[in-house]
């Protein structure tokens, strides 16, 4: 089969292009702008939940951007058969959040202090990342499971979940809901004002103007939100000035039994990563069959396993490739690597100086939201393409459509299997996992010679007309 490439005529800079610094700047403060709370959130949330001292915290969220930092440069760099060579953003994998607030919350309920918490959690992290690494060898013999269509509906289910998210932000965040805020005047008139002044500049054809099309949003909206008085400085007290990196500073434990779950996840991000890398490949106008496509692919789960390796060793959450970012090359049209290597120094120097990093967390989040929004589905609409580009036909059909509907469904009731042990209803509750594994099992039950009947059945009817 001839590989499949997209057409993308609209990129600007295309993969091996060096754009002059100014534009890599703007570029890479965009893709930041994009990531950088949902980046940071998640050891937030953690650290929240847990009830870990705030010098605890501040350092998990130094050390998620060093990691992601030190991953993205290995992702963009491809040295030997590590990384994708693909403008691939690491960031923390907001799957593994109820997982270890769940493992940690019942170790805080033994009476084990936030060390001994915290040595388990990075343990267990640690030796799981090793998981990712192994299935990376074994992807190319998965071709007939893996395929477009089975990754275009990962792609997809991404899109659609992060809808969510970027639409709750829209109205204000989980905080505007606890104060009965959400939705009022001045949340959704500061989300549509972002939303208006991207899809504005995204119009523009000057390259640099539509480049900066999302930075600009971002900022026009934290102006006005600064004039509203719905920004709040607060966060940004008691921070230390520099944080350094000390491996296994909360020493190093292992338990059996947490790694299992911890271990299952890492198999299902698996999934997640070959999705998001090929959309990457689409967005950025690379091949998506083909041997370079499954060099890619191998490379890229590989660098995610490493980076997971080195980010539980410094003391981050596991990492994965952001799909955000897809939506971002999208907009902007850049999809040079080399603005990879930027994020990947903004990202480490932002680590070491917490403050810095720590002031992009006063975006309100109507703000983010409005950008949000548009990108998300940006990354929906490409899995949609992934799909169409193996054929929409019959089979590709019922392997969508049954995807999708058991996919969303459990997205509106992720109750509706709790009937399942456990050790099940971990792989269903997640609305990607589930609209994977069914476009996985469906991949597999559903003959092949089922789509060259389909194919046969078209060519007579060409005939017939002819």
């Amino acid at each position: 089969m001839s590989d499949l490439k997209n057409t993308n005529s609209d990129l600007i800079f295309e993969l091996e292009d060096k754009p002059p610094f100014h534009h890599a700047i703007v570029a890479a403060i965009t893709h930041l702008l994009a990531i950088f709370v949902p980046m940071i959130t998640p050891a937030l949330i953690v650290g929240a939940s847990l009830q870990l001292s705030t010098e605890t915290i501040t350092y998990l969220v130094s050390m998620v951007m060093i990691a992601s930092g030190v991953g993205t440069w290995l992702q963009v760099n491809r040295y030997g058969c590590v990384g994708s060579g693909l403008l691939s953003i690491q960031s923390v994998n907001f799957s593994f959040v109820t997982v270890m607030i769940a493992i940690g919350s019942s170790m805080k309920q033994d009476g084990l202090d936030e060390s001994l918490i915290l040595s388990s959690l990075l343990g267990v992290s640690f030796v799981g990342a090793f998981l990712v690494v192994g299935s990376s060898f074994i992807l190319p013999y998965l071709r007939r499971i893996v395929t477009p269509t089975v990754t275009g509906v990962v792609v997809l289910m991404i899109g659609l979940s992060l809808i969510k998210v970027g639409i709750i932000d829209f109205g204000g965040g989980m905080a505007a809901k606890n104060s009965g805020t959400f939705g009022n005047y001045e949340n959704i008139g500061l989300g549509l004002l972002v939303l208006i002044v991207v899809i504005g500049f995204n119009c523009c054809r000057n390259p640099l103007l539509r480049m900066g099309g999302i930075a600009i949003g971002l900022m026009v909206g934290y102006i006005t939100a600064l004039f509203l008085g719905m920004v709040d400085f607060s966060k940004l007290q008691n921070v230390p000035l520099v944080t350094i990196p000390s491996p296994f500073k909360y020493g190093f434990s292992f338990s059996f039994h947490n790694f299992l779950v911890v271990g299952t996840i890492y198999l299902l991000s698996v999934l997640e990563s070959v999705g998001n890398i090929t959309a990457t490949a689409m967005v950025s106008n690379r091949p998506i069959e083909g041997e370079e496509y499954q060099s890619r692919l191998k490379g890229g789960v590989l660098a995610d396993g490493i980076v997971s390796v080195i980010a539980s060793a410094l003391g981050s959450l596991p990492l994965t490739n952001f799909a955000q970012n897809n939506g971002v090359i999208q907009m902007t049209g850049v999809a040079s690597r080399y603005v990879g290597r930027v994020i990947a120094v903004i990202l480490v120097i932002l680590g070491l100086f917490p403050a810095i990093g720590r002031f992009f967390t006063t975006i309100p989040s109507p703000v983010l939201g409005g950008a949000m929004t548009l990108m998300f589905s940006m990354i929906a609409i490409a899995g949609i393409r992934i799909i169409i580009s193996n054929g929409f036909r019959r089979r590709e059909t019922l392997i969508v459509a049954t995807s999708l509907g058991l996919g969303l469904g459990v997205s509106y009731s992720p109750e509706i299997f709790q009937v399942l042990p456990p050790s099940l209803y971990v792989l269903v509750e997640n609305p990607i996992c589930a609209g994977g594994l069914t476009a996985i099992i469906m991949s597999i039950l559903l003959p092949q010679d089922y789509r060259q009947e389909e194919l046969l059945r078209a060519s007579v009817t060409d005939s017939e007309q002819v």
